[in-house]
């Protein structure tokens, strides 16, 4: 008994020194500060031990080189990375891209290498000028919506020569090297036809997988935005919309574990339930009603879902671990702390690298609308991990 008490000791001040080993990436949009009230977010109001990495969204392309899109992005920044004064181990990406930028600059800037060696050189250079300690790439997505079928290879050399080109300058100027990552797919057929993954594998330095919008009012029926894993055939025909499955097809084709984290998401997809139905796999008309913050159809941050839960009917999803409720002939398939629990229970048991949160500023904040503490969900995920 001694023994074994004297090796719990030893364990938990090692693992006290370590830190903990797994990644909690944070993404952080330079949009959610024109929210108003207590949906706001600026920099200034993260918490900087909250999360191990914090990612600002989005830098854009302009002439091959990386570019602000925001007036106000520099004085973001200038916030963002001012956390690390208070937390010395934080570290910070700026990520270029995001779902609603023009991917052809992708294609055009990754097509040749004088592009190539254009862009690199302008990320080195404003990572260092703002004091970023990475880059995150989010090409959403290589060989989609029309693009170049060489798209696929270009990404792979695009990151290899970031790599190198990181390393070098670390050589040469004794710098700490600045981090790489990407933000990736999770539909099987996405990936097939855009992510050489071994090679990515080896250069980047941990890979986000997008593991959320498996289902949206782009369908017929009800389906939950992040399921952990399949559901029934009654109601989930599709092996692949899932968690699970992504994060292990990503594994299986040569990416390390180490290097994945799982992509958790701080909003819910909403329907319009077009019949008495109400489970999963209930028809729809198309998106829910939009949030009173966010303003979009389809889509409820965290913070809002709270307020839709007054008075619903709410469900959980037994073989996929995720709730889901309904009010008004309204269907919401969100994520709880119940949900974030059990997927870190998940990726730990899986050894990935830790996990990525689609977004900080769609949590509860400041605890005003849920009634549970600040950063209800991520505060859930930081101590699951730890």
């Amino acid at each position: 008994m001694g023994n074994l008490f004297l090796w719990a000791t030893f364990t938990f001040f090692v693992n006290l020194q370590l830190g903990c080993p797994y990644k909690l990436v944070c993404y952080v949009t330079n949009w959610a500060h024109h929210r108003k009230g207590a949906a706001r977010l600026t920099p200034e109001d993260i918490d900087p031990f909250l999360c191990s990495h914090l990612i600002y969204a989005f830098a854009g392309i302009t002439n091959n080189q990386i570019a602000t899109t925001k007036w106000n992005d520099e004085i973001l920044y200038m916030e963002l990375n001012n956390l690390k004064e208070r937390n010395k181990k934080l570290r910070t990406l700026v990520s270029v891209g995001g779902g609603n930028f023009d991917a052809r600059r992708f294609s055009t800037m990754a097509s040749s290498q004088t592009n190539r060696q254009i862009f690199i050189q302008s990320v080195i250079d404003f990572l260092h000028k703002y004091h970023f300690d990475g880059l995150d790439l989010d090409w959403e997505y290589p060989r989609s919506h029309g693009n170049a079928q060489q798209d696929k290879h270009h990404f792979t050399i695009l990151v290899q020569e970031l790599m190198a080109a990181f390393v070098e300058e670390s050589k040469r100027t004794g710098r700490r090297r600045l981090l790489l990552s990407a933000a990736v797919a999770s539909s099987k057929r996405i990936i097939d036809d855009g992510y050489e993954i071994p090679a990515l594998g080896k250069s980047l330095d941990f890979i986000s997988v997008m593991t959320y919008d498996f289902h949206g009012a782009w369908g017929s029926v009800t389906g939950h935005n992040s399921p952990l894993h399949k559901g029934l055939a009654s109601y989930d025909p599709n092996v692949f919309y899932n968690c699970e499955y992504a994060m292990k097809y990503w594994k299986d084709n040569g990416a390390p574990a180490k290097k994945l984290l799982m992509g958790f998401p701080t909003y819910g997809k909403t329907f319009r339930l077009s019949s008495e139905k109400t489970g999963v796999g209930a028809p729809v008309s198309g998106a829910g009603s939009p949030g009173a913050y966010t303003h979009e159809a389809g889509v409820l941050a965290y913070f809002e879902v709270c307020t839709f839960l007054q008075g619903a009917t709410l469900s959980w999803i037994t073989e996929q671990k995720v709730p889901y409720a309904v009010k008004d002939m309204e269907w919401v398939g969100y994520d709880n702390e119940r949900s974030f629990q059990l997927k870190a229970e998940f990726l730990k048991k899986q050894n990935y690298g830790g996990a990525m949160v689609w977004t900080l500023d769609l949590d509860d904040v400041s605890g005003t609308f849920c009634g549970q503490g600040s950063n209800v969900l991520v505060n859930t995920l930081k101590d699951a991990l730890e």
